[in-house]
């Protein structure tokens, strides 16, 4: 059993992970949250200091603005972080590398293993099918999603950039001009209550691959931090990511 710190209880993706948990016949220690609920069947702080207790690890669904305090309680502790928000900063996701030198971190953009898989088989097309095959992206989200392009879609851009030399392009209505050589399009739509589709086209002469994912619920991510979180108990000091946790399989 696994005793989980839950930091963003209170919302869409706790709820998700406390239903997981109970199924998986884990166990909520603790859970912080800026709107502690009264009825929680765990205790609930405003901030992880005030848990007096041990857990096994932490895993956050709370907002990239709680990083500095978590990494601080992870470092001071030494409990293993399994970072789950998106929207970070360069400055934040250099501070998780930093501390990941004195304690274990896991930072993945997305949760799901089938989007980890995609990005895998994105890697093998932009190797196989070279500088010559045009690349877009389109992702697709609910209407309470803050950042645009999701986190997921940047982390599938990265991924390609490292097979083939690109610049990411944004806003394609904001010239008018023929597209480049060595651009990756990022197209986000929001709306409804989907909870995220991904879809990656590889457009050549005449001809288009094409890569997606969609899922279904909240569920699949919160499985994947459940998986990701009992990666990392008793880990040692490191950065982490969903590769690992795949090929520890």
């Amino acid at each position: 059993m696994l005793n989980i710190m839950l930091c963003g209880c209170g919302g869409r993706m706790g709820a998700a992970v406390i239903a997981a948990a109970q199924e998986a016949g884990d166990r909520i220690v603790a859970g912080v949250d800026i709107n502690p609920a009264a009825d929680s069947p765990f205790p609930i702080f405003t901030t992880p200091e005030e848990f007096q207790g041990k857990a096994d690890v932490i895993v956050d669904f709370s907002h990239h603005s709680a990083l500095p305090g978590l990494l601080a309680y992870a470092t001071e502790t030494k409990t293993p972080l399994v970072v789950c928000t998106t929207g970070h900063t360069e400055e934040e996701t250099a501070a998780m590398k930093a501390a990941s030198e004195s304690v274990a971190v896991f930072f993945s953009r997305n949760m799901s293993l089938g989007i980890n898989l995609l990005i895998s088989l994105c890697r093998r097309a932009a190797a196989t099918l070279g500088a010559d095959f045009d690349i877009e992206i389109i992702e697709k989200h609910h209407n309470k999603k803050l950042d645009a392009p999701s986190g997921t879609a940047l982390m599938i851009a990265d991924a390609l950039s490292e097979e083939v030399a690109h610049r990411y392009v944004y806003d394609r209505h904001a010239e008018r001009r023929q597209r480049e050589k060595g651009e990756i399009g990022l197209h986000a739509v929001r709306g409804g209550t989907i909870v995220g589709e991904h879809e990656v086209l590889f457009c050549g002469k005449d001809e288009i691959v094409t890569l997606a994912h969609s899922a279904a619920s909240r569920e699949v991510f919160a499985t994947g931090a459940l998986r990701a979180a009992r990666f990392m108990k008793g880990k040692g000091a490191g950065f982490y990511n969903m590769d690992d946790v795949i090929g520890s399989l």
